[in-house]
């Protein structure tokens, strides 16, 4: 049977912890209570340790008297509070249950102080739980109230929207001044008294229905231009207007949103009508649903998240009751369980009605009262773990390790990797099969991270924004892991058995490049097979990296970046394999056509640079959004380790000392601004006033040791450069080794770090107790009084 303790530690919400009731902490004052009540018994025998006497039956009776008087009053103090004030129109409520308040006053004998830190103890914890619920209550409920509003609006607009699309096909609204030029202006906002708004398009076979439809609107404060009943203040301005707020989420919103910006500042005439971007379309009506829905979604977890909050929290109380009953011998707890019952936290019902009212909306509105299908957006089915994928992870690691020992002993005994033969060989093997070689380490890498983010509890799903269908856990990334070097090994093995007997290279050196092809084919593949939803999600982050800063930046977009910038090595790889089998190099053996042609000289330094360019764009689309200098210090970041990087590729074409220098001031720098990046902002660690020497004040790893272990082993992997500067004169295979080794150790470095930024992005959250997202909302209101 599991301890509580370990299944409340399991089914918490992680960004909440320090909000549950500390049941750990409580769990030691009654170890406490128990100690002291067991060393006072001990000293009682003790000091009535007379040995035999004529007495005894004396003292026995006696002993019974003294029991029998001591037993008719109660020997300890319980104290229960209502600590949670009520506001409004819930004050009535709390006169009511101020008479039901419960106070059990018992005499406590001065030995058991104990028992009153421990009840002390209690209530501060009762009243924390019950201070959190009502405050995310009164959000939740906020936001409840604020989607019922935009939802009417949304339905308001679709009905005029299809009521006028056969005589005039769209609306037409003036912008607001105080736009941004990223967001589409819905209504007429503030405006001066010489300006005149663009009137809707006239239609003589208007209905009465979308007349009633604009009439409400304009009673609720939303005003649609050229409406005659719209409300005035006595400027004669309109009292108040709705904007449509669209997110530039894409590469059109954006260059739209940019340009509009950029015309209304050159131009100094915010007033102007006519822009594409003053309709309003069915097109715009459909991202506002889409944001709309996406906030219910968002708003019916985060009321799943606050009743297993409370449901939780109760049990805990029961449990912690029932220990201190069981090691005081008394039977205090159905009183103070009375008092818990009677807490905000239980006997609120705000919550469950409004979970049926948000998911009756949903299934009403976005799911065409089809139950089944709202609740495949409101409570998506997480996937099971197979003991099939345990099985074929152990099947293909199995295979894998046989298939790699049968490869090194042929390869060692027909000499492949001797002076006379290793060049062709080697330059036709390595860069298709070291690319899959660091594709496979950096997916084990990732599968470690997901292991161990899941056994230290960090929210990853909800920090990357995971769909339930798109989500890998640990063991599919193996099973990906495992299967790819196994089929890329069985390659390797298939093809020097082949050269080993005779065919003609020029038939079986296309082998690598099929392989490259069978892999490129599956990724893109559309049946659904081979996790076919986690193969399209990372199409289209890669898709967002590709297009920064068109694209708006989340979470899983930079951090994949970063992933890239550690993979250069196999993007250069994939150079080498376009060229080797483009130009026919893989027939003719002419490895200088991929080696020292001007244009692949170039495309080098485009590919070395590409990764952190995407990143510093990245970076400056989040300035842009957010106006977080930050962000501007990060590009610096990548700019410099762009600059570093085309150092080192001209150096290693021209070793002079002048590049030499370059190099080493170039790298030095950046290598130091990374460190300093990685360290404190990445990690949040060096923090010289922490509690923990030079970390920070909240850790998930019990043992610091971690840490130190962790600057210090980041420290010397990103020095890797210095092989560089040193350059080692080897043989071409022990040239190629080298260079897939130094990539490797990149691999692990990045792995690494992935798990120590995931947790101080967690932590964060934590500190926030931030488990839920803030969607946009589309429509917003506009004092026009400015």
């Amino acid at each position: 049977m599991v301890k509580f303790s370990k299944e409340l530690e399991a089914q918490l919400i992680p960004e909440w912890k320090d909000a549950f009731v500390n049941y750990w902490q409580l769990k030691k004052h009654v170890k406490k209570v128990k100690l002291s009540r067991i060393s006072k018994l001990s000293q009682t025998t003790c000091s009535q340790d007379y040995g035999i006497s004529i007495f005894d039956p004396v003292r026995s009776l006696f002993r019974r008297l003294t029991s029998n008087a001591t037993n008719q009053q109660p020997d300890q103090i319980l104290q229960v509070k209502n600590t949670l004030s009520e506001q409004g129109d819930e004050m009535s409520e709390k006169d009511e249950d101020e008479d039901d308040e419960t106070e059990l006053v018992e005499h406590l004998n001065s030995e058991e102080d104990e028992v009153k830190v421990f009840f002390e103890k209690l209530d501060e914890e009762l009243e924390k739980v019950n201070q959190f619920y009502t405050n995310k209550e009164s959000e939740f409920l906020e936001r409840g109230e604020m989607l019922n509003k935009q939802l009417q609006i949304l339905l308001d607009l679709q009905q005029v929207l299809g009521s006028r699309r056969k005589s005039s096909g769209r609306f037409k609204f003036a912008r607001s001044p105080s736009s941004t030029g990223l967001l589409s202006s819905y209504s007429s906002g503030p405006t001066s008294d010489s300006e005149t708004p663009t009137e809707f398009a006239e239609s003589r076979g208007e209905g009465t229905q979308t007349n009633d439809v604009i009439s409400a609107l304009e009673k609720n404060g939303i005003n649609l231009l050229g409406a005659a009943t719209r409300g005035k203040t006595k400027k004669g301005k309109p009292k108040m207007a709705m904007r449509i707020d669209i997110p530039a989420t894409t590469p059109t919103r954006t260059i739209t949103a940019v340009t509009s910006m950029l015309w209304e500042d050159l131009v100094n005439n915010p007033k102007k009508e006519g822009g594409p971007s003053d309709y309003i379309n069915r097109k715009k009506i459909q991202c506002a649903e889409k944001m709309i829905r996406g906030a219910f979604v968002e708003l019916y977890r985060g009321l799943g998240l606050l009743k297993t909050y409370s449901s939780l929290n109760m049990v805990a109380f029961v449990k912690i009751l029932k220990k201190f009953d069981k090691v005081s011998n008394q039977q205090s707890s159905a009183t103070y369980l009375k008092a818990v019952k009677r807490s905000y936290f239980v006997s609120s019902d705000k919550v469950v009605k409004l979970t049926d009212e948000v998911e009756s909306s949903f299934t009403k509105h976005f799911a065409k009262d089809d139950r089944k299908k709202a609740m495949k957006f409101l409570k998506p089915r997480q996937q099971k773990s197979s003991h099939m994928v345990t099985f074929f992870v152990g099947l293909f690691t199995g295979s894998f390790v046989t298939l790699f020992c049968v490869y090194a002993i042929l390869a060692h005994i027909s000499g492949m990797f001797s002076r006379g033969t290793e060049t062709d060989y080697v330059e036709t093997i390595y860069p298709v099969f070291s690319m899959f070689a660091l594709l496979s380490l950096h997916l084990f890498m990732y599968g470690c991270n997901l292991f161990t983010w899941k056994a230290t509890r960090i929210n990853y799903n909800f920090i990357f924004e995971f769909q339930a269908g798109t989500t890998l856990k640990y063991k599919d990334a193996f099973l990906i892991c495992t299967c790819m070097m196994t089929t890329v090994v069985s390659a390797m093995v298939l093809h020097l058995i082949l050269i080993s007997n005779g065919f003609s290279p020029t038939e079986i050196d296309a082998i690598p490049g099929i392989l490259f092809l069978i892999f490129i084919g599956l990724l893109v593949c559309p049946l659904n097979i081979f996790y076919l939803p986690t193969r399209y999600c990372f199409l289209r982050v890669i898709r967002n990296i590709i297009c920064s800063p068109l694209y708006k930046v989340l979470m899983m977009d930079f951090f994949m970046a970063d992933q890239l910038t550690s993979q250069i090595p196999l993007l250069r790889h994939m150079e080498s394999t376009a060229c080797y089998f483009l130009a026919g190099s893989f027939k003719t053996h002419h490895y200088h056509t991929c080696k020292s042609g001007k244009l692949y000289r170039e495309l080098a330094y485009v590919i070395s640079f590409a990764p952190y360019y995407w990143r510093a764009m990245q970076c400056a689309r989040r300035w842009f959004d957010e106006c977080d200098v930050n962000h501007l210090a990060n590009l610096g970041k990548y700019v410099s380790a762009m600059i570093a990087a085309g150092a080192r590729l001209t150096y290693a074409r021209q070793e002079t000392q002048f590049w030499l220098i370059i190099v080493l001031v170039t790298s030095l720098f950046a290598t130091v601004y990374q460190l300093y990046w990685d360290f404190v902002k990445d990690w949040g660690l060096l923090n010289s006033k922490s509690k923990n020497i030079w970390l920070r004040d909240e850790l998930v790893l019990k043992n610091k040791g971690f840490y130190y272990i962790a600057i210090a082993l980041n420290f010397v992997l990103r020095v890797a450069w210095l092989e560089t500067v040193l350059q080692f004169k080897v043989g071409l295979f022990e040239s190629r080794l080298l260079e897939f080794s130094l990539a490797s150790l990149e691999v692990i470095r990045r792995g690494h770090w992935n798990y120590y930024r995931l947790e101080n992005e967690h932590l964060n959250n934590v500190g926030k107790f931030r488990a839920v997202k803030n969607v946009p909302l589309p429509f917003r209101e506009t004092d026009s009084d400015g």
